[in-house]
C-alpha cells in the first residue's frame, strides 16, 4: 500500500512539472496551428538550429503523397494547400498553412511512413527543412521540448478529429457553417459590416474542404447571402450574423 501511494505521489509530481513547463495555448485555430506557440523560446530556438532553409516557388510542391517521410517542413513565409483526392478523383483541401505552421508526417520511430497527401506552394515565400533524424535527437536529448512537441502533436490530432467529426455528423450547412466559423478565428477581421474573412478562396476550393460540391457551396452561400447571414465583399466571405451559423451546427464543436 505504502509503495503504490509513493508511486502515485511520484507520478502527480512528475505531471505538476510537466505542467509547469508549458502553458497549452488558448489557440482555436483549426488551419494554421503556429508550432512557436506550444515550444518554449529556448525549444523554438533549438528547432530553429536544425532548419535548413530553401526558397520556393508558386506551382511547385514540397512533396507528393506516397513519397517517403523523411523530413518536416516550417512555413517561414509563403503559402501551402495540403491537398489528397480519392481513387475516383474527388478532391480534398485538407489545410491551408501560412507562415508559423510545421507540416509534415511524423511517425514516431518508424523510419518507413510515408506522406499522406501533397503540398502544393501557393504562394512564393521559404520554408525551412526538418530532417527526422535530426528531429529525433532532439526528442531523445531533451525532455522538455519532446513534452512541448507531443503538446502540438497532439493539438493538431485534434484538428483534424473535429474536421472529421464535421464531415461525419453535420449535414452540409452545417459542416459549411463550422468551416467558416474557424475560419473566422484563424483569418477572421472584425469590420463595420461584420467579421471578414482575410483569405480569398473560391467555391470550389471551400467545397473541397468540406467534401462536398461547388454546386451546393454556391447553393448555400446564395442562400445565406439572401437571409443576411453573410455577405461578399472583393471575393472575400464577411459573416454578419455568427449566430445563425453558430445555430446550424453542434455549439460544442463549433
Amino acid at each position: 500500500m505504502i509503495k503504490v501511494q509513493s508511486f502515485t505521489k511520484g507520478m502527480t509530481e512528475m505531471t505538476m512539472v510537466i505542467q509547469s513547463q508549458f502553458k497549452t495555448p488558448e489557440l482555436t485555430d483549426t488551419f494554421n496551428g503556429d508550432i512557436s506557440s506550444f515550444l518554449s523560446i529556448d525549444n523554438f530556438n533549438k528547432l530553429k538550429e536544425i532548419m535548413r532553409p530553401k526558397q520556393v516557388k508558386a506551382g511547385s510542391h514540397l512533396f507528393w503523397e506516397g513519397e517517403k517521410a523523411d523530413k518536416m517542413y516550417f512555413i517561414n513565409s509563403g503559402q501551402i494547400k495540403l491537398r489528397t483526392s480519392t481513387e475516383a478523383g474527388k478532391e480534398f483541401l485538407l489545410g491551408i498553412k501560412e507562415e508559423g505552421s510545421l507540416l509534415g508526417e511524423f511517425g514516431g520511430f518508424d523510419d518507413h511512413i510515408t506522406y499522406h497527401y501533397r503540398a502544393e506552394v501557393t504562394e512564393d515565400g521559404q520554408v525551412s527543412a526538418i530532417y527526422m533524424n535530426d528531429l529525433k535527437k532532439l526528442l531523445y536529448q531533451f525532455g522538455n521540448f519532446a513534452v512541448e512537441f507531443m503538446n502540438w502533436l497532439g493539438w493538431m490530432n485534434r484538428v483534424t478529429q473535429t474536421k472529421l467529426n464535421d464531415v461525419l455528423f453535420y449535414d452540409k450547412s452545417g459542416t459549411l457553417a463550422s468551416t467558416l466559423l474557424r475560419m473566422s478565428q484563424s483569418y477572421g477581421v472584425q469590420c463595420s459590416d461584420g467579421i471578414i474573412l482575410n483569405i480569398e478562396l473560391t467555391n470550389k476550393e471551400i467545397a473541397d474542404f468540406i467534401g462536398s460540391t461547388r454546386e451546393s457551396v454556391n447553393r448555400l452561400l446564395n442562400s445565406w447571402r439572401k437571409e443576411g447571414i453573410i455577405e461578399m465583399i472583393n471575393k472575400q466571405i464577411v459573416i454578419r450574423r455568427p449566430e445563425r451559423l453558430y445555430s446550424l451546427c453542434d455549439s460544442v464543436s463549433c
